[in-house]
């Protein structure tokens, strides 16, 4: 992966946002997370095809087709991920058994689809300990070279005694980036323990610091954020405002009320949810933050 990426999701379903086809996400995107795996009856498995509704809505968008457009963004350079969870997402990985079954059928549908790795958004509660032995028994499947990626919620990176920084922590050897949502919150403390609301500059670098000064590397923390209008139900915020947030970690710049005690020039990058609310949106948020990454040291 570049040293500073752009990560946004792609939805597997139909709502108000515009339909897209992976060959239509904009190259600004390095790392492209597929949303969502879906849960069996079965506890830890993990199954996907391309949504029969979306298919129809692209004039019949196939699995063939899709794997198709995995290979092109492979020769773009592009990684493609998929994402297990989300708002509804039932996955359960609780005990060994059903770590196995999480690592080997996640694994299958790399070897079917082409997927580079996983993301974990389990918003609805994790087990460390089990998605560990889950995500190290993938990893020894696919290889030094599998993506692993997490977006929790603010809440969940308050401390680390939360299970999410808990499994980061324990998986950070393997761990590509952490996208946190900074979006959908209440307030929140920062590593001041100040209490700061979503939707501005200081939130985004008060929250951010708790994880760069708790263990995770710079290079392991990025930025989650809405792309506009219809994305989120709170902390939509300009573009421009992510690249200061960017600015202020990597480079003590463009900061607001908060400044941290010291720069952090591998900060990762970016995350948007979603590419499709970016497109319907008229493409602000990769148009503005793809670019300033490479502008970061």
């Amino acid at each position: 992966m570049p040293k500073h990426f752009l990560t946004g999701y792609w939805h597997d379903f139909v709502n108000p946002a515009q339909e897209l086809k992976l060959s239509q996400v904009p190259d600004q995107y390095d790392l492209i997370a597929v949303a969502f795996g879906e849960a069996t009856s079965r506890a830890g498995e993990v199954t996907f095809q391309v949504d029969p509704e979306l298919s129809t809505a692209l004039g019949g968008y196939t699995d063939a087709q899709f794997k198709d457009d995995i290979a092109a963004l492979h020769a773009k350079g592009k990684k493609v991920i998929l994402s297990v969870g989300g708002e509804r997402g039932a996955i359960q990985v609780s005990d060994g058994t059903s770590a196995q079954l999480f690592a080997d059928t996640v694994h299958g549908l790399m070897t079917e689809y082409g997927f580079d790795g996983i993301d974990i958004d389990l918003e609805n509660g994790l087990n460390p300990t089990y998605m560990e032995q889950a995500l190290r028994a993938l990893h020894g499947k696919a290889g030094a070279g599998l993506v692993i990626t997490m977006a929790p919620q603010t809440i969940d990176m308050q401390s680390t005694g939360g299970s999410y920084f808990q499994l980061a922590l324990k998986i950070k050897d393997i761990l590509t980036v952490v996208n946190m949502q900074y979006y959908n919150s209440g307030t929140m403390l920062g590593c001041d323990q100040k209490v700061y609301g979503q939707g501005n500059v200081d939130f985004m670098t008060a929250l951010a610091c708790i994880q760069l000064e708790n263990g995770l590397r710079a290079d392991q923390v990025a930025l989650g954020l809405p792309a506009g209008a219809g994305a989120a139900g709170g902390g939509v915020v300009a573009p421009s405002a992510v690249n200061d947030a960017l600015d202020c970690l990597a480079k003590g710049t463009g900061c607001g009320a908060f400044k941290p005690s010291r720069t952090y020039p591998d900060i990762r990058g970016a995350m948007t949810w979603s590419i499709n609310w970016d497109v319907t949106n008229g493409g602000g948020f990769a148009g503005t933050v793809g670019p300033h990454l490479d502008t970061l040291p």
